[in-house]
């Protein structure tokens, strides 16, 4: 499995980006999939998360402010994010989980992780 993050960028606070993440050896279409991120000093938090039947999660940090997708046709995983703050810089990371799961399963992984990890994409948000 890979998972290969690109969109991560420097923008002034208020601004957008558009994360994606790439799926190989990985199907998207019904799989649980999210995005996490990690500031400097900080552990590792989930973002988004979303469901094989596009069901989705936030942390509360983000909600209304970022939006989880996913294309199947592409494989592909998507994070827009608007209203960028300086709290949101962080390195972040696509990930999926191996095998089925329920939908509660999945939206818990929010908080518990996920099996396969990309190796993160940085972004910078300046106020």
């Amino acid at each position: 499995v890979q998972l290969v993050e690109s969109g991560g960028g420097s923008v002034q606070a208020g601004g957008s980006l558009r994360l994606s993440c790439a799926a190989s050896a990985y199907t998207v279409s019904n799989s649980c999939m999210g995005w996490f991120r990690q500031a400097p000093g900080k552990e590792r938090e989930g973002v988004a998360i979303i469901s094989s039947l596009f069901t989705t999660t936030y942390a509360g940090s983000v909600k209304g402010r970022f939006i989880i997708s996913k294309d199947n046709a592409k494989n592909t995983l998507y994070l827009q994010m608007n209203s960028l703050k300086p709290e949101d810089s962080a390195m972040y990371y696509c990930a999926a989980g191996a095998g089925p799961s329920g939908l509660g399963g999945c939206l818990a992984r929010l908080w518990s992780g996920m099996d396969y990890w990309g190796k993160g994409t940085l972004v910078t948000i300046s106020s």
